[in-house]
C-alpha cells in the first residue's frame, strides 16, 4: 500500500511541475516589479483549465502526502 501511494505522489508531482510550466508567464507580480504595462485580464479558456487542473492536482498531492504519513 505504501509502494502505491508514493508512486502515486510522484506521478501527481511530475504533473504538478509540467502543469505550472505551462502555464501563462508575465502575469502576478511582474508587475509589480516595473513590467510593462499590460492591462489585467482574467484567465480563459485553456489558461483557466490549467489553473483547475493545477488546483485539484495540488490537493491530490497534499491527501496523499496525509495518507503517506497515515501509513
Amino acid at each position: 500500500m505504501n509502494n502505491i501511494i508514493i508512486i502515486a505522489q510522484s506521478i501527481v508531482s511530475i504533473l504538478i511541475v509540467i502543469l505550472i510550466l505551462l502555464q501563462q508567464r508575465g502575469t502576478a507580480l511582474g508587475s509589480a516589479f516595473g513590467g510593462g504595462g499590460e492591462v489585467y485580464s482574467t484567465r480563459r479558456g485553456i489558461q483557466k483549465h490549467l489553473l483547475w487542473l493545477t488546483i485539484v492536482f495540488t490537493i491530490a498531492f497534499i491527501v496523499l502526502a496525509v495518507l503517506n504519513l497515515a501509513y
